[in-house]
Order: C-alpha cells, then sequence, then structure tokens
C-alpha cells in the first residue's frame, strides 16, 4: 500500500471540479493512492477516465487503482483493483498478476477473515464513522470495533464511513487501521486532504 495510506475514492457527483484536474490537485497536495469508483458510467467512458488518472497520476509517481472490474483496470493500465465484499481476489490476482495492488471492502470480521484468505493486500473496513456520503449507511462500528477487528484480521485494513477530519484519522490510526480512505470531503474541498496526510504522517501516541 503506498505510504502514507490515504485511500482518496472518487465520487464525480461531489466533485469540485473534473476528476482529472481534481486528481492533480490531490496529487499536488500530497496524495499518492486515488481510486475511480463512479461505476454509474459506461465502460467505454469509465475506462477512458481511468486512463486519464493513471496518466496524470504517473507523473506525480502515484498508484491509481480501480473499483470494481479488474479485466477493466487492467485494460486502463491501473495498479490493482478493489472488489466489493465477496470479490474474488484470488482471480483478480490471476489476471492482474503478482504485482498489482488487490483490496477488497468488509464490513464485518468475517469480511475481513474471506480477503485475508483470498489472498488480498489490503481491506477496506466500513463504516467506521457516520457518512455524509451514505447516509443512512450502518450500524458504525466505531473505533471500538475497529480496534477490534483489525487486530485480527490478518491483512492491512483501512478505515472507510466518516472519515473526514484530522482527529477522526488520528483515531483511527491509534485504534490499529494501516490507512484511511476518504470520499466526499476530498471530492468537495480538494485542500482538507492536507490535513488529513499530515495526521497520517504525525508520530504515533506512545502506548
Amino acid at each position: 500500500m503506498p505510504t502514507p495510506s490515504l485511500l482518496v475514492i472518487t465520487d464525480r457527483s461531489q466533485a469540485a471540479c473534473p476528476l482529472a484536474d481534481l486528481a492533480d490537485r490531490l496529487f499536488a497536495l500530497g496524495l499518492r493512492w486515488l481510486s475511480l469508483r463512479d461505476k454509474d458510467l459506461p465502460d467505454a467512458d469509465r475506462l477512458d477516465l481511468a486512463r486519464a488518472l493513471v496518466g496524470r497520476g504517473r507523473a506525480w509517481s502515484a498508484t491509481v487503482t480501480l473499483h470494481g472490474d479488474p479485466a477493466l483496470a487492467l485494460a486502463a493500465g491501473a495498479a490493482g483493483v478493489h472488489l466489493p465484499d465477496g470479490g474474488d481476489a484470488a482471480a483478480a490476482r490471476a489476471l492482474l498478476g503478482e504485482g498489482a495492488l488487490i483490496g477488497v471492502s468488509a464490513h464485518d470480521a468475517a469480511g475481513l477473515a474471506r480477503a485475508a484468505a483470498q489472498g488480498a493486500d489490503y481491506a477496506t473496513l466500513s463504516p467506521v464513522f457516520a457518512s455524509a456520503s451514505k447516509p443512512g449507511y450502518g450500524p458504525w462500528l466505531g473505533v471500538d470495533g475497529l480496534r477490534r477487528m483489525a487486530a485480527d484480521s490478518g491483512l492491512p485494513v483501512v478505515a472507510l464511513g466518516g472519515v473526514e477530519t484530522p482527529d477522526a484519522v488520528l483515531a483511527c490510526r491509534e485504534s490499529g487501521a494501516a490507512g484511511v480512505a476518504a470520499m466526499g470531503v476530498a471530492m468537495r474541498d480538494p485542500a482538507a486532504v492536507a490535513g488529513l496526510l499530515a495526521a497520517l504522517a504525525a508520530p504515533r501516541a506512545a502506548p
């Protein structure tokens, strides 16, 4: 996983400007991991956008992945793919190769166990907090749930859902998350990413 491990997931419906331009702004602020979601786009349009983002990322040595379809990720030249809960990480690995970054969404301990068993590189765990991007989605795991599940996960856990402030980032780090993911706040206010990255880079509190 890129370091510092902040994953920004795209949602053009919330974006302050076209996604390719937004990606440049995020990379300039220090972001090094972006994943194209926007699954509602037709495959051809999504492929074109993914290729554009991969090209923008290359100039910054940034990792660009794609949510959903391993074959589309391969065609776009993306660094890897992020699969839904229950997605076949082993099949994605076979298609994309050993060097690809393979992630899986999880919402509980069982989802994390499935991702680990299939050899995923990481799993997102959500929702940790209430999310403006997905109101009503839950129940929230909270930092206690994150701490418990991350400790037993067997693979790096990226905290997702309502992680929109430096304080939330710090809470996730102290609860055992290997990284955090953001969507809405990064789309609406790209400058906020600088604060999230700073919180990730801050020295960890003494145990």
